[in-house]
């Protein structure tokens, strides 16, 4: 067909699809389908149409292997923890999930109960040991369940971000003894903007939001047999629980990190002083088998 027109464009593209997967031909179809639609909807002039288009270039070029910028545009949209939400319908007793975020990286192994905090913040930031146990669904520990861990600085920035960090700071992997539970230490972590100085901060500032996520731990927890677990631990009383820049904030997830001023459980857990203690059990979804 020659004679293309606002009214049959859409068809005559959805026509040229021919994929021999079914599921191919099902996701570029309905984007097809939504985005003429948004067109249509939104009626945007050429200019709008030329800007979105360099947008979403700046956007590829901004990132890079140390920062995922369409992640970023993805988590500020909701769209990642609406992806998340949709995979994630456990229900139950299981730990709930939230977004990866664009901060995950390398980690070393460590042994358990060992700081992450290996740089300056090790002695500038608050003392906080994090323990608890890895559990299934009937309660029961999961052992050589390996957990990644990553996190902020106490004035809010990732190793990553920070070239005054040192390599893989703030970060590490631990794998859970026999009886399912974990330990280590580290420091308060930091409430904090997203990055700012690329196109998602220029989306942030046009619409009127603020770019600042909760102080928070990140976890990564795979165990045989079991659903891979991607959540945050959050700090109670943060200013920024309630608009959290990326959507991520789950109530069962937000924990008081209590701080402990008794010396045997600061001798327990190798640290000095009044520390945060932060206790928390996560519990894992079996895999679900293919019938």
């Amino acid at each position: 067909m020659r004679n293309l027109t606002e009214e049959n464009l859409t068809e005559v593209v959805l026509a040229r699809l021919n994929s021999e997967d079914d599921r191919t031909n099902e996701i570029v179809s309905k984007l097809i389908k939504h985005l003429h639609a948004f067109i249509r909807d939104l009626e945007p002039t050429e200019k709008e149409w030329a800007y979105a288009i360099d947008f979403l270039t700046r956007t590829g070029h901004t990132s890079s292997d140390t920062r995922q910028e369409f992640i970023l545009l993805s988590d500020v949209l909701g769209v990642s923890m609406l992806v998340d939400a949709i995979n994630h319908r456990h229900g139950g007793q299981t730990t709930e999930t939230t977004v990866t975020g664009p901060f995950h990286a390398k980690a070393r192994h460590y042994e358990m109960g060992a700081n992450i905090a290996t740089g300056e913040e090790a002695s500038r930031g608050e003392p906080t040991v994090v323990h608890g146990k890895i559990l299934d669904e009937n309660q029961r520990p999961v052992a050589g369940a390996v957990i990644d861990v990553w996190q902020s600085d106490d004035i809010g920035a990732y190793d990553i971000q920070d070239k005054n960090q040192p390599e893989m700071n703030l970060r590490g992997i631990f794998t859970t003894q026999e009886d399912g539970s974990f330990w280590f230490r580290t420091i308060k972590p930091a409430p904090y903007p997203v990055p700012t100085d690329g196109p998602v901060g220029e989306l942030l500032n046009a619409t009127g939001r603020h770019p600042m996520r909760p102080a928070h731990i990140h976890f990564w927890i795979e165990a045989d047999g079991y659903e891979p677990l991607i959540t945050h631990l959050f700090v109670e009383g943060d200013e920024y629980l309630d608009s959290d820049a990326v959507f991520g904030v789950k109530e069962s997830l937000i924990l008081d990190f209590k701080q402990n001023e008794n010396p045997g459980d600061a001798k327990k857990w190798q640290v000095t002083g009044p520390f945060y203690d932060v206790q928390h059990d996560f519990v894992l979804a079996q895999k679900k088998t293919l019938s």
